[in-house]
């Protein structure tokens, strides 16, 4: 669509300084010449005389992540001084257990961010706990600022049961590549080469199980993490396409092959040859990773998000790749997009709401993002840093998007399936399950889901 260009601009400052504005108003038109929406229902993009408190509840804790958003926060305000953040900040975890309960609470938070599966998303969009935001989308031009193929995991249909297709429901700030962090100290000790295949990688993880060192490190006691090792692992075995049509619950793929039985061997196999730190399943997530940095353990299989955090604590000596399934072939992935900011159904004050994510979204903000060591979404290539972790982050993403396969996570499926997937590589780890077993649960979760959606 045509729009009239907004001009905002930014006084970025240093990492360590708040960051100030001076501009008009988000989207298109001016303060004086507010945008008119294009969409079918009555929305505004002004909001400069609107007094009101916005209510925002996210996931942005760690060291990178909380400090672009508090720089965003402080810049919002004071672009809108009539407008006060309350911000309620909590994990990953706690924000998935709260959230299901704060969004059928009279006095629900304006803004959430809400994961993009099926049993979060998905089920939100189906309670009708969620705004569509198709017509801020038209007046703000989020269908020229992302990719469909961004779009496309905050999409849903209205009643919840198509992923992928739909109204858009929200934007994500950053974007996710699933790799292989390692110590750089670490690998020239023990006489390695960065491996840059699976296979190259397993032989990596005997040399430093041979040479008395913690291979790899993997904190999943909250169930999750595994599927952030499995993920990546089950695209050296199986066609990128056929984990798409898993990971979005689509139908058209199956989980019991011997493609996915033998990821699941390979990850076995790395438990019974002792790659793992002792006691997987017992370990918190961040003290995996706080492991790596403090020198206890070679590799993390882990997400882009933690790059700043490893970065700060390591330095120059923490580096990251993607394996590709052979040599010089094309890499695939686990990944996508950070958890999407969407509005809520029974929120007050959506103009705002609305106003705050495309602030949040904006090229600007993309800016900040890339300056607190997180993924920026859009723009990624152009500002790429020109060295450290952080550089081999943003080389991944864009070697994933452009040339290989960005892939969905497996939790995505169905609504039950994060708990699924979590307990069966739980067991899996623990040796209570086969790898066979394995993908026999999830083929039932996926099965079901599937046959009913038929």
């Amino acid at each position: 669509m045509t729009q009239t260009t907004t001009t905002r601009w930014w006084a970025v400052i240093s990492v360590a300084t708040m960051l100030g504005v001076a501009a008009c108003t988000p989207g298109s038109g001016t303060a004086d010449e507010p945008a008119e929406p294009s969409g079918s229902g009555e929305v505004s993009t002004d909001i400069s005389d609107v007094e009101a408190t916005l209510t925002v509840w996210d996931q942005e804790v760690r060291g990178g992540q909380n400090e672009q958003i508090e720089r965003l926060n402080a810049a919002f305000e004071e672009e809108y001084p009539g407008i006060t953040i309350d911000r309620v900040s909590q994990s990953f975890d706690d924000l998935a257990t709260t959230l299901r309960l704060a969004l059928t609470d009279d006095e629900a938070p304006d803004v959430v961010q809400a994961n993009n599966g099926r049993g979060t998303m998905g089920a939100f969009v189906e309670a009708g706990q969620l705004l569509p935001l198709d017509d801020y989308a038209d007046a703000y031009g989020w269908h020229d600022r992302y990719p469909q193929s961004v779009l496309q995991y905050s999409t849903y249909s209205e009643d919840g049961t198509v992923f992928g297709e739909g109204s858009v429901y929200g934007l994500p700030q950053v974007g996710e590549v699933v790799g292989v962090y390692y110590s750089r100290s670490k690998l020239d000790a023990l006489g390695l080469e960065v491996p840059t295949t699976w296979e190259e990688l397993d032989a990596a993880l005997a040399t430093a199980k041979a040479a008395g060192e913690v291979p790899l490190q993997l904190g999943n006691i909250e169930g999750w993490p595994a599927g952030h090792v499995f993920g990546p692992l089950q695209a050296a075995y199986t066609d990128p396409a056929d984990i798409t049509r898993l990971g979005l619950g689509n139908a058209g793929a199956a989980w019991t092959t011997p493609e996915n039985e033998a990821a699941a061997a390979q990850l076995q196999g790395w438990v019974t040859s002792g790659y793992f730190n002792e006691g997987p399943n017992g370990t918190d997530y961040d003290a995996a990773w706080q492991a790596l940095s403090e020198g206890d353990g070679v590799f993390l299989i882990g997400g882009s998000w933690l790059g700043a955090d490893l970065e700060d604590a390591m330095g120059d000596d923490v580096g990251f790749v993607v394996p590709a399934a052979e040599p010089g072939g094309p890499v695939a992935t686990t990944g996508g997009t950070g958890l999407p900011f969407a509005v809520t159904r029974d929120s007050d004050v959506p103009d705002v709401a609305a106003a705050y994510i495309d602030f949040l979204t904006s090229d600007e903000a993309m800016e900040v993002i890339a300056e607190t060591g997180n993924l920026p979404v859009n723009r990624s290539a152009e500002l790429a840093p020109e060295s450290g972790v952080q550089s081999d982050i943003y080389a991944a993403f864009g070697q994933v998007t452009t040339e290989g396969a960005l892939l969905p996570y497996l939790d995505y499926a169905t609504p039950t399936m994060g708990d699924t997937l979590g307990q069966s590589l739980q067991s899996l780890i623990a040796g209570e399950m086969t790898p066979a077993e394995l993908t026999e649960a999830l083929e039932a979760d996926y099965g079901q889901f599937v046959g009913a959606a038929g």
